[in-house]
């Protein structure tokens, strides 16, 4: 049941990187390709009806980690403290760049409120990066399965580490690309001329850098992480996840002229980026770079099995009506974005 729980959470926080994922990286990219304010206009409504239903697959991952690992969830969200609090302020200034840049007409205001919405965006992709980062490489859990991280230290990976050390920073800047290619291609999707352009060669441009990245944060994570090569070695079935990254990456180059393909391969490789970490660390939830032993588990960190099961019995016929919510709302806004309307 432990384990069960683990692949539910696993799925969806890919699924919230995969949807939140391409309106930060459509924030990111929002003053790159967009010239005009109708321009901008165009990129914040390709978002506008989805973007705050998209969070709430995090807040839905942060719930499920409460009720099936509280010991993870109460051992992380302390030791995290200072970032989570940085996270929630950017999520805040996001939210309201988008809706308050539109009630005053001000060559001051507007402007204002794009460079809070790209700079917020920004710095999400990079946050969430260096948490992956972190989780990946471990923390000094204690026996009591308390830590505390400052916000950076000596940059090494040894024991004494911080939240900002080489190896989250690299793994930072390789989400902010992914998330900026992600966003790029759905900016490419939702609209056309001029804008689908400059979108679709800053997903180009970014794709290229994507490449390096990927092998460097590869090579790092299992230097720095034996676990990642004992469940491979131990597993290789679990071969196929890696393999579903470099068919997404693969994927985005080799289609990059369609509309819909690239957009769906970016999200393949973000998933298989995830689910190859997932894979890695497991039965880790957070492994501790002190101690193998002191590190948490599915089976040390999970609820009690009744509660799991009764839990289970809520959680699907929830998703399911989730899920159908957003295929519903995703299929009512299809096709590219218009401006005739009221809105964004």
């Amino acid at each position: 049941m432990e384990t069960i729980w683990f692949m539910l959470v696993a799925v969806m926080i890919a699924t919230y990187v995969v949807l939140d994922g391409f309106d930060l990286g459509a924030g990111i990219v929002h003053l790159l390709v967009a010239r005009t304010d109708r321009e901008r206009r165009q990129v914040l409504r390709s978002i506008g009806p989805v973007w705050d239903g998209n969070e709430v697959w995090l807040i839905a991952g942060g719930g499920t980690l409460y009720f099936a690992f509280p010991a993870l969830y109460a051992s992380s969200f302390s030791g995290f403290y200072l970032p989570l609090m940085m996270v929630l302020w950017l999520l805040i200034l996001r939210g309201i760049s988008i809706e308050f840049r539109n009630h005053i007409d001000s060559l001051v205001w507007k402007p204002f409120w794009d460079v809070v919405f790209g700079g917020a965006s920004a710095l999400l992709a990079i946050f969430f990066g260096a948490a992956l980062g972190n989780v990946v490489r471990g923390v000094p859990l204690d026996p009591a399965n308390e830590f505390f991280l400052p916000l950076w230290a000596n940059f090494g990976t040894g024991r004494e580490v911080g939240i900002l050390d080489w190896y989250t920073m690299l793994v930072a800047v390789a989400a902010f690309a992914t998330l900026t290619v992600h966003g790029a291609l759905w900016v490419a999707l939702k609209t056309d001329g001029e804008l689908e352009q400059r979108a679709r060669k800053v997903a180009l441009t970014g794709w290229w850098s994507l490449l390096p990245l990927t092998a460097a944060i590869t090579w790092c994570s299992f230097a720095i992480q034996p676990r990642l090569s004992a469940s491979y070695g131990a597993r290789p079935w679990g071969c196929v996840f890696p393999l579903l990254a470099v068919a997404g990456l693969i994927g985005m180059r080799a289609m990059r002229r369609r509309t819909v393909a690239p957009f769906l391969c970016s999200a393949l490789y973000i998933v298989g980026m995830l689910t190859s970490a997932a894979f890695g660390l497991y039965p880790y939830v957070l492994p501790s770079n002190l101690d193998p032993a002191l590190g948490l588990t599915v089976h040390n960190a999970a609820a009690a099995p009744y509660g799991l099961k009764v839990g289970l019995a809520w959680f699907i016929p929830g998703m399911v009506l989730a899920t159908g919510y957003f295929v519903y709302t995703y299929r009512s806004f299809a096709g590219k974005v218009s401006l005739e309307e009221e809105g964004h």
